[in-house]
């Protein structure tokens, strides 16, 4: 019922033509005095707590320039004496919209280049041959942006 409740004060308070609470709780099946009871009870002691915790999460995001992920700060938090699990840190997280920077995957970096020595030209820079396979020329070439080897053969 409370997720009923609150879309029905949501579009209350956010719509400028929106239809009334009689007609909108019509519609949504639930009773009006129902809606305006919960609108009249006090905030719960765990909305209140979860409000808490959602500040003191958003400060540590921003601390740490959104590097870290909701089990770090459920980390941070259980060293602060702050009782919050890894998924109310992950669902309280979800609904500030905070996300933590993900790395990007790990790629070798590209070999470094060892003292260039004379490359013998074996084939005086002539590849025509007699037959085919006679003569046989290649080059290994290593991209460092797509990650793969590449083999050429002449």
């Amino acid at each position: 019922m409370t997720e009923v409740y609150d879309f029905i004060d949501a579009e209350y308070a956010t719509c400028e033509n929106a239809p009334a609470v009689t007609r909108m709780c019509a519609w949504l099946e639930v009773p009006e005095s129902g809606f305006s009871d919960w609108k009249s009870r006090p905030e719960s002691a765990t909305a209140a707590r979860q409000k808490k915790l959602a500040l003191i999460i958003r400060t540590i995001s921003g601390d740490s320039d959104a590097a870290c992920g909701y089990r770090r700060i459920a980390e941070q938090l259980a060293r602060q004496g702050i009782v919050a699990g890894a998924e109310l840190v992950r669902r309280l997280m979800r609904q500030l919209g905070l996300v933590a920077c993900q790395p990007g995957p790990w790629r070798p970096s590209a070999t470094k280049q060892g003292q260039a020595g004379p490359v013998p030209d074996l084939v005086n820079r002539d590849f025509s041959a007699e037959v085919p396979g006679a003569k046989m020329a290649g080059d290994i070439t290593y991209s460092a942006q797509a990650g793969v080897m590449c083999c050429f053969a002449v």
